[in-house]
């Protein structure tokens, strides 16, 4: 029998990975011959590749012939970032750069990934035009990286986005799924950040922004360069993690909002929240709703599920 295979091809770079698994699936679903690729959780769904072996990239880019490359490999914990330095720019920077050329090779568009930590988080909101202006190493290598993949292929879009959450393996995939725990186990109080202004956005709106950008993509060479994408909902992680309780019908007095700016680890900037009026305008978008895409995301890690009944009868 004939297999129809998509005509339209996309790989994409981190697909082991909370944000990549969500990209995979998006196309997949969506009509496209989808490819990914990862590293030490790869085989057997995906193309086992080390991102920082030339080679490697260069092999399965022009095997595969893609239109689209949506790189969602990085390392995006910024205390790790600052512990690992060498490491994290090889992968955000050297890594996206060299990936950029070999994209540019076969005339794919490169949808690079990249964070609203590049913004140091004293002016919001920040439109695309806004410069820059990173507080920690983290927000830094990516900075480099979009300016590595812009300068080795001008048909690549930098896409920034804030914080993510989805469908978890583990609860520490997300800085806002990791909560949970602190959430559920209410016998015991647990301070919660209250200082940092954050948006968390859901994976599946990201993957289909991706999805829709490269679809104009293929109908319009003119789609290239910054773009931004976020959730709407303005929350602090103490807020997230109030939202987080309500929605599991699970109480919330234990949570201890603390106000002061965090001492420890890489700094954060206080409210780099994102203008999208850019992809808005383009008709491109989604987002899904906090407390339902929480929901769905961390309900198979409720540990008392006799909240069954109250939360979805």
């Amino acid at each position: 029998e004939d297999v129809d295979v998509p005509s339209r091809r996309v790989l994409i770079t981190g697909a082991t990975g909370l944000l990549g698994r969500a990209v995979f699936k998006e196309f997949n679903e969506n009509n496209w011959n989808a490819v990914g690729c990862g590293y030490r959780r790869a085989q057997p769904r995906f193309e086992h590749v080390n991102l920082l072996d030339s080679i490697a990239v260069h092999d399965i880019i022009h095997d595969f012939q893609p239109h689209v490359i949506v790189h969602c490999a990085a390392e995006r914990r910024p205390d790790v970032v600052e512990g690992q330095p060498d490491a994290a720019s090889q992968l955000n920077v050297a890594a996206s750069a060299n990936l950029a050329k070999e994209a540019a090779g076969v005339r794919a568009f490169l949808i690079y990934i990249s964070t609203d930590y590049v913004f140091d988080g004293t002016s919001p909101p920040y439109k695309e035009t806004d410069v820059p202006n990173p507080l920690n190493l983290y927000g830094k290598t990516k900075l480099e990286g979009e300016k590595a993949v812009l300068e080795n292929n001008e048909d690549t879009a930098v896409l920034r986005i804030p914080v993510l959450y989805g469908e978890v393996e583990r609860l520490e995939e997300s800085a806002v799924t990791v909560m949970f725990d602190k959430v559920q186990f209410s016998n015991k109080s647990a301070n919660m950040d209250h200082w940092q202004q954050r948006f968390p956005t859901n994976v599946k709106d990201v993957a289909a922004v991706c999805r829709q950008l490269a679809e104009k993509r293929m109908l319009d060479p003119s789609i290239k360069g910054t773009f931004h994408w976020s959730g709407n909902e303005q929350m602090t992680k103490y807020e997230m993690a109030c939202a987080i309780a309500d929605a599991f019908n699970l109480p919330s007095s234990h949570l201890r909002p603390i106000t002061d700016s965090p001492v420890v680890g890489a700094p954060r900037p206080k409210n780099a929240q994102l203008d999208c009026s850019k992809l808005e305008m383009l008709g491109i978008g989604q987002r899904t709703p906090f407390r339902a895409g929480i929901r769905e995301s961390l309900w198979p890690f409720l540990v008392d599920k006799r909240w069954r009944q109250t939360v979805f009868h």
